[in-house]
């Protein structure tokens, strides 16, 4: 059996792309942005960021491949050692090293899945969460799924990565914190582990990244009901983050 012949099985999450495992490596649907990515992922992995996929080119039907990364990514609920300490203070520190190394990536001639956002500072992974994190012995050692990758500022991704990590979402929305005061401790671990980044702006950046998300899920949700919850989710979890962000602020 060659690679080509090897079975596929699906991803949890998948991306947008639909992505599936096959002969050890991940494929997904292409689009004029594939080749961005694919050289991303080179210059990430030349500048000693291994934590991510190494890029393999295309199959014989178009598909992106890349590099399947061992280890265990977790999906909701979440398992309750997502939410230790370490990871929060790994995961700041991995998305640290990924921006660092975005900063000198050539843009010219780059096609990106999503808008540039001002100030276009590294390229942000733009979707950041442990759903996207490869673990091991429950530490995160890899980010994956880059394909909505597009320059923008830093705190772009790691609002995100705070929503969903600290997290930033009402009382009961993930598993694990949920009370004001450990949030608030939370927050400045994972702003102290990435540096340089006011945790109040983390906050008001949020606020913006999860209307933007709502916005754009809405935009491709057509009538699928599942898709329309998660809009009405963001923008909930948006208006409850904007009413309590003095609260949150370490």
């Amino acid at each position: 059996m060659t690679a080509d012949d090897a079975p596929e099985v699906p991803l949890p999450g998948g991306g947008m792309g639909g992505a599936v495992l096959s002969a050890g490596t991940v494929r997904r649907a292409p689009g004029p942005w594939t080749p961005t990515i694919q050289r991303l992922l080179r210059h990430l992995r030349a500048h000693g960021v291994g934590e991510v996929p190494r890029p393999l080119g295309t199959d014989e039907r178009g598909r992106d491949v890349t590099e399947y990364l061992d280890g265990e990514v977790p999906a909701y609920p979440m398992p309750a050692w997502v939410w230790d300490d370490r990871v929060l203070l790994d995961a700041a520190a991995l998305l640290r090293r990924v921006h660092d190394a975005t900063a000198s990536f050539d843009r010219a001639g780059a096609v990106w899945r999503l808008p540039v956002r001002e100030p276009a500072e590294v390229i942000c992974h733009d979707d950041a969460a442990p759903y996207n994190m490869v673990f091991r012995d429950g530490r995160p050692v890899g980010l994956i799924d880059w394909d909505t990758a597009a320059p923008g500022p830093r705190v772009w991704d790691l609002a995100y990565l705070a929503y969903r990590l600290v997290p930033l979402g009402p009382a009961g929305a993930d598993p694990g914190p949920v009370d004001d005061p450990e949030r608030r401790r939370r927050l400045a671990l994972l702003c102290g582990a990435y540096g340089g980044v006011d945790a109040s702006t983390v906050l008001a950046t949020a606020v913006v990244r999860l209307r933007e998300l709502a916005r754009f899920t809405a935009a491709r949700a057509g009538g699928d009901a599942e898709l329309l919850r998660h809009v009405d989710l963001y923008l909930a979890d948006a208006a409850w983050l904007e009413d309590r962000a003095d609260l949150l602020t370490p």
